[in-house]
C-alpha cells in the first residue's frame, strides 16, 4: 500500500496506526547524527529518570543554508510517526529531541503515545521527509543490541558526515560486535568528538551541565 502525503497534518490524519510506505533515501542536508536508545539516567534534565522520556535523537543540518524542518519526522523501525519537526535549523545547526518531546508531540497530534520507543534488543532510527505524494527516507540507521545498552550512544564521527561509532564511555563495551568499543563520550546537543582520556574522568553532573 502506498500512502499520499500532502502535508504532515494530513499525513497524521490519514495514517491512524498504519506504517508508512516509502521511497528510497534521498541523502539531503538533514542527517541523523547521534542517538541513545537505552538511557539509564536523567538525560533530559527533568529531575527524574524515565526509560521512555530520556531516550534522545539528534539531527544536524549539514547544508550551507538554513533549512525549513516542516515535513521532516522520525520513526523507529515500525515506521509509525513518533516526532514531527517544525521551524528552521541554521546551517551547521543541530536539534536534540528527547523522548518526552516525542510524547508531547504524539499527544498534541492525537497519535498513540509511545515516545520514540527505540528497542533495546535492536531497532532502527529513521528520518523521513514528506515530498508531495511521497514519504522519503532521508537517513536511517539500524542498530544492534550492544549499541542500546545502558547509556551508550551511537553517533557519526566525524560529526554529521562520518561513520556510525559506538560512544560507550559511560558503559564500556568489551565484546567483538561492530561497531566496536571506542571509549568516546556521548555528546547530545554538541559536536561529536572522540577524546576518551579527559572525558572518561568527568562526572555525570559535569557532562549534563555541559551538553544540555
Amino acid at each position: 500500500m502506498r500512502l499520499g502525503f500532502a502535508s504532515l497534518p494530513a499525513v497524521l490524519a490519514s495514517l491512524a496506526f498504519l506504517p508508512l510506505a516509502f521511497a528510497p533515501a534521498t541523502a539531503g542536508p538533514l542527517r541523523l547524527n547521534e542517538f541513545c536508545a537505552g538511557p539509564a539516567r536523567d538525560w533530559d534534565g527533568s529531575g527524574a529518570f524515565s526509560s521512555r522520556d530520556d531516550e534522545w535523537v539528534e539531527v544536524v543540518n549539514t547544508g550551507a543554508t538554513a533549512l525549513d524542518l516542516t515535513g521532516y519526522f522520525i520513526t523507529d523501525g515500525d515506521s509509525i510517526p513518533r516526532y514531527g519537526f517544525s521551524g528552521t535549523l541554521g546551517a551547521g545547526g543541530r536539534k536534540l529531541v528527547f523522548g518526552k518531546d516525542a510524547v508531547d508531540w504524539e499527544r498534541a497530534t492525537g497519535q498513540p503515545v509511545f515516545g520514540f520507543s527505540l528497542g533495546n534488543s535492536g531497532d532502527a532510527v529513521i528520518l523521513w521527509r514528506v515530498a508531495g505524494a511521497d514519504s522519503l527516507i532521508e537517513d536511517d540507521y539500524t542498530y544492534k543490541s550492544h549499541e542500546a545498552a545502558a547509556d551508550r550512544a551511537v553517533g557519526r564521527l566525524p560529526d554529521g558526515t562520518g561513520v556510525w561509532t559506538l560512544l560507550d564511555s559511560l558503559d564500556p563495551y568489551t565484546g567483538t560486535l561492530t561497531p566496536p568499543a571506542s571509549g568516546c563520550v556521548p555528546t547530545p546537543g554538541a559536536i561529536n568528538v572522540c577524546d576518551p582520556t579527559p572525558t572518561s574522568r568527568a562526572t555525570w553532573g559535569e557532562l549534563k551541565t555541559r551538553y544540555r
